[in-house]
């Protein structure tokens, strides 16, 4: 960043304060957790990424979402100790979840056996991350109550709680 704010003619002041209470380490880690993704040097290959962020080319070996993100739980569990090794810091996975177009059948139920794999697989990672030494402090998993897609109508859809309204 100082190299940028060089180039572009920015000056930060920063109060003697403040710096006194940036200069300390952060007390932990937190991070969103999707997907993992691979890179390639082929340039067609990267233009046909699909799905992606990034640009990445799914990795054959893994399923997708139907929005095309990589289902990877072992890849929470590999970047869980790759941060855990590298920074020894507390890590929180403050988003994790699964974007899908849920069916309401006719009684009301939702059958998401796919969101509670999903879930379940990525949490067994998580533990097996723990059990390798990580200090992991918490898990947040995106969309009990997904405001954001629900509120803008989002095709992609991590809600799943469903409130049962009737307009009166």
């Amino acid at each position: 960043m100082l190299r940028y704010f060089r180039d572009n003619g920015i000056s930060l002041e920063i109060a003697d304060a403040d710096r006194e209470a940036l200069k300390e380490t952060v007390d932990f880690i937190s991070f969103s957790y999707y997907m993992t993704g691979c890179v390639t040097a082929d340039e067609e290959l990267n233009k046909k990424s699909r799905g992606n962020i990034l640009s990445m080319v799914p990795n054959p070996h893994l399923a997708s979402s139907e929005w095309g993100w990589q289902i990877d739980p072992l890849g929470l569990r590999t970047l869980l100790n790759v941060l855990w090794d590298r920074y020894q810091k507390p890590l929180f996975i403050v988003e994790n979840g699964l974007g899908a177009k849920d069916k309401v059948e006719a009684d009301g139920s939702i059958n998401d056996d796919y969101r509670i794999s999903y879930l379940n697989d990525h949490l067994v990672q998580a533990r097996e991350a723990i059990e390798d030494g990580v200090e992991l402090m918490g898990y947040t998993s995106w969309g009990p109550i997904d405001l954001v897609s629900a509120s803008k109508a989002e095709m992609s859809k991590t809600l799943w709680l469903y409130l049962r309204r009737s307009r009166r």
